[in-house]
């Protein structure tokens, strides 16, 4: 077997595809296109069929080549890069064979990658690591998952003796917006269950993760002329800035939080003298926690506002997705076929829980159950973000093994 993931993964991660959190368009930025353009041409090339929508996904179709089946399985990635970081003029560089070394990205020399900063590099000894230059992240999150599927298919294309059940692959645009399934069609899936390619080290497999609301506070104030605002300015900015001081911070924040531990962030300030928002996200792997949450900032409002009679607070919080493991609980088949071809390719599973979300979430809780295996992708978001090539290889054979599990 040939794998073409590297390649396809070199290529990929050079299409400028970061979303656009500001945008009300589907894609958010029509640069994510691009890449789907790209995948469409790959899958003409490979005599795959598929469709696609205005926002840039691609639903693709590969029949079995069996005459008896047990399920019809999808493999899923997104192709959009996270606006936390450029995406822009993204430059690969392949580390063959690491030997454990520091690695200093040579376009910003501050930016340093070592088995110290980054443990899982102590297992990767012999293995081509691919970084960026130092200016942009990679884009491992997701175009390692994108790779990785679309090899899947194209060895399943041109090895026909490797006898396998329909698979389907499912490429998604705004993922890292939250707005990866916002229009999504479900018939178009066409699949039974599936799997998101959108996790990290060899081996990682998670069927469960956090419930996430998002939730603006607008604070209105008095406004006043400064120089005559004695006893009559109430400063929206300065109250908001209070009830945020007031919100807990040894616990329920990002910086504290780990493994089961939820939190309350604030992710953006938008302010005037007389109305303020501040906007947050709140994420517990128990849902019913988002409530406390919510609870939380009301109360932080309105022990600031005692001090401001004239002013007002308000809320709005809006649903973005919730825990897959209420829908994974009651198809246990689902984690037990991913779980076997893990064992059947020589991969020791490590069974964890996503602090985040993935497009998986949202597909389980429209009723395609769907966990998240690993694609290697390491440090994402970030300037140091990297993967290796024999983790996106070995995720191509299980995703192999899982199509032929399926029969």
């Amino acid at each position: 077997m040939k794998h073409t993931v590297k390649e396809r993964f070199l290529k990929y991660v050079q299409i400028d595809t970061q979303a656009d959190p500001l945008s009300s368009t589907f894609p958010s930025s029509s640069k994510q296109l691009d890449l789907s353009k790209e995948l469409c041409k790959e899958l003409d090339e490979m005599g795959i069929s598929y469709t696609t929508n205005e926002a840039g996904y691609i639903y693709a179709h590969l029949d079995q080549n069996t005459d008896s089946y047990q399920y019809k399985v999808f493999f899923c990635a997104h192709v959009d890069t996270a606006p936390d970081c450029s995406g822009t003029n993204v430059k690969p560089i392949v580390h063959q064979n690491y030997q454990g070394q520091t690695i200093v990205l040579p376009d910003d020399t501050t930016q340093i990658l070592s088995p110290e900063n980054h443990p899982n590099l102590q297992d990767k000894i012999g293995y081509d690591v691919i970084t960026a230059s130092g200016l942009t992240l990679l884009g491992a999150d997701d175009k390692a998952g994108v790779a990785i599927i679309m090899d899947t298919l194209y060895q399943l294309k041109n090895n026909p003796e490797i006898m396998h059940g329909p698979v389907r692959a499912f490429f998604t645009t705004d993922e890292e917006i939250g707005k990866g399934i916002a229009k999504v069609d479900i018939q178009n899936v066409d699949a039974d269950f599936g799997y998101t390619l959108d996790s990290g080290d060899l081996g990682c497999f998670e069927a469960e993760n956090f419930s996430a609301d998002a939730l603006s506070l607008t604070i209105t104030g008095v406004s006043a002329h400064p120089g005559y605002a004695k006893g009559k300015m109430e400063n929206a900015i300065k109250i908001a800035s209070e009830v945020i001081s007031r919100l807990p911070k040894a616990e329920f924040t990002p910086e504290t939080a780990d493994k089961n531990d939820g939190f309350i962030h604030p992710t953006r300030i938008n302010g005037q003298l007389e109305s303020t928002t501040v906007d947050f996200i709140l994420r517990d792997f128990d849902t019913n926690q988002l409530d406390h949450y919510e609870d939380l900032i009301k109360t932080a409002a309105e022990e600031a506002l005692q001090q401001y009679p004239g002013s007002q607070y308000k809320v709005e919080r809006k649903y973005q997705y919730r825990n897959m493991k209420d829908v994974l609980d009651k198809h246990p088949y689902v984690s037990d076929i991913a779980l076997k071809a893990m064992e059947l390719t020589g991969v020791k599973p490590k069974v964890a829980k996503i602090r985040g979300g993935t497009d998986g979430a949202g597909l389980s809780l429209l009723g395609l159950p769907c966990p998240n295996l690993f694609a290697g992708q390491q440090a994402i978001h970030s300037r140091q973000e990297w993967v290796a090539v024999q983790d996106m290889e070995k995720a191509v054979e299980v995703c192999l093994e899982i199509s032929k599990l399926i029969v």
